[in-house]
């Protein structure tokens, strides 16, 4: 009813400073591993093309609990489907690492007509799934951001062709790319991140220029992150942080797997 998945962290995926995964990166891993669940179903993204669907992501929320793994390790994320209603389909998951958890959360999809662009009843998915009953944060509950207080930055991007994915809008990784943009480089040094919760509200495409307003709450190192386009709310995003503790441990004298390899 479970189903996992091996990675190795790849160069594209590491961070600026200490040559770990980048905790964006690994929605992107448990993006391929919901895909690869299909899959094994045969309702991944080709298998629907006959039936004029296609899946999208409404939310992720994701928890970091502790150190993410360097540059080359192994990681396993273990991913079953918890809940399917008429609309929506919910996937939870953890991320391994040496058997440790060191990040868990869930994420709500839909299935849309291609056409319409509208969602559609979840019969296809309740027919191929099993469901475990097993879900990381509780009942899945509608997720409310902290109460927007002063403007903290704002950036503005013209999306390209490495934004686009192959439903032919921008991915979800850009968004993600973007709210990390509107941090400090010295700020990304000193904190790390603790809990990150995305829901995309609208499409964008090609060309189209998007702002991402980000906000200060009450709560220290919790920021909300609104991406409009056109004054039209396209995605939320809400990050909180960690003041980073300084490691003594280094890449240099890490054990890394990679020297093992002949």
């Amino acid at each position: 009813m479970k189903y996992s998945h091996n990675y190795n962290v790849i160069l594209d995926n590491m961070d600026l400073y200490e040559y770990r995964l980048r905790p964006i990166s690994a929605i992107m891993y448990l993006q391929d591993a919901f895909a690869r669940l299909c899959g094994t179903k045969m309702i991944a993204a080709y298998d629907l093309f006959v039936h004029n669907l296609i899946w999208v992501v409404g939310e992720f929320n994701i928890e970091f609990l502790d150190k993410l793994p360097y540059w080359s390790e192994e990681i396993t994320i273990e991913i079953w489907i918890s809940e399917i209603t008429k609309l929506k389909i919910y996937a939870d998951y953890r991320l391994y690492y040496k058997n440790k958890v060191f990040a868990q959360g869930d994420s709500c999809w839909f299935l849309l007509d291609n056409n319409t662009k509208r969602p559609v009843k979840t019969d296809i998915a309740k027919e191929k799934f099993e469901i475990c009953d097993e879900k990381v944060f509780g009942e899945h509950k509608k997720f409310i951001p902290e109460t927007k207080l002063e403007k903290a930055s704002e950036i503005n991007h013209k999306n390209n062709l490495s934004d686009i994915d192959f439903n032919k809008h921008v991915n979800n990784k850009s968004y993600l790319n973007l709210a990390e943009a509107t941090a400090t480089n010295e700020f990304k040094k000193t904190h790390s991140l603790k809990s990150l919760y995305i829901r995309f509200n609208r499409e964008s495409f090609l060309d189209d220029i998007l702002n991402c307003s980000s906000y200060r709450t009450d709560i220290p190192n919790t920021y909300v992150h609104e991406i409009t386009k056109d004054g039209v709310n396209i995605c939320d995003i809400q990050t909180s942080w960690l003041d980073k503790t300084i490691s003594s441990e280094s890449i240099v004298d890490y054990d890394l797997s990679v020297r093992a390899e002949k």
